[in-house]
């Protein structure tokens, strides 16, 4: 049997991966224990890739799951991974998990963002923060990263705003890339177009070690003004391993755990 046109589309597809991901035909050969001929051959669409070997291919692209059921769509294979809303029934233990999750922070602020860093989940610790900001930012679907970077959010009380502002962008771009979405790229450019805080701290606002600015000495903190007091964040952000559904790939849980011991001093008394 000859297929041309799918196995054209996969190929290119493939092909857009591998270039994205900076690796030759033969080193995603070596990586996938096939041949750089082979490798061509399906890129070229002279070969017809079996649903395994897509999601062979996939794998050892890093290709997101979202992505993976595109290029199985293109090579004429069903979708390997549902996509399931969060609120369907079948989700139910998985948020009675995340809701677990989120209230064994407290009273650290964590909460629970999608591929769009859209926030579906968050504990009491996070309320602590957002004071003052506009109600339009609050609105669901409440989106983590215009809460943070826009003028009326919690950008004019971030005190090092400008080395944040700087990790954010830089982590929304890579992760566009990464998922080659034109979704996130159209957040990241939105967000980047912000214009600073009138009277923000400046672009490099650290602490003075008395001989000028120094760095945190293990992680970039988070900053920020609440309650009339500076309190300081290092943040992490947890992902599902080998998931195998496309809303549950997306989802990464972020938490603020205190930098020094004045803020987890504050965080403790606010319980």
């Amino acid at each position: 049997m000859t297929r041309t046109v799918d196995d054209v589309k996969v190929g290119s597809l493939l092909r857009g991966w591998r270039k994205l991901r900076h690796i030759t035909q033969l080193e995603l050969a070596l990586k996938a224990e096939s041949s750089a001929r082979h490798i061509s051959f399906i890129e070229t669409g002279r070969s017809t890739p079996s649903q395994s070997m897509v999601l062979h291919l996939a794998e050892q692209l890093d290709v997101p799951v979202r992505e993976r059921n595109s290029l199985l769509v293109a090579a004429g294979y069903a979708p390997s991974y549902p996509e399931t809303p969060l609120t369907a029934p079948a989700m139910t233990p998985l948020r009675a998990a995340l809701e677990q999750v989120l209230t064994a922070y407290e009273p650290n602020p964590a909460l629970v963002m999608d591929g769009m860093y859209d926030v579906v989940a968050a504990n009491g610790g996070v309320g602590m923060l957002l004071d003052g900001v506009a109600g339009h930012l609050l609105e669901p679907p409440m989106n983590a990263m215009r809460l943070t970077l826009h003028p009326q959010g919690l950008a004019p009380r971030i005190r090092n705003l400008g080395e944040w502002r700087a990790h954010l962008l830089e982590r929304m771009e890579r992760q566009a890339a990464l998922r080659s979405s034109q979704a996130l790229y159209s957040l990241y450019e939105e967000v980047a177009a912000y214009p600073a805080p009138a009277g923000g701290a400046p672009a490099a606002d650290m602490r003075d070690d008395g001989h000028g600015l120094a760095p945190h000495p293990y992680a970039l903190p988070l900053r920020i003004e609440a309650g009339g007091r500076e309190l300081s964040f290092i943040s992490t952000a947890t992902t599902f391993n080998t998931p195998m559904d496309v809303t549950v790939s997306e989802l990464a849980v972020e938490t603020f755990l205190p930098a020094d011991a004045e803020t987890a001093a504050v965080l403790q008394a606010a319980r």
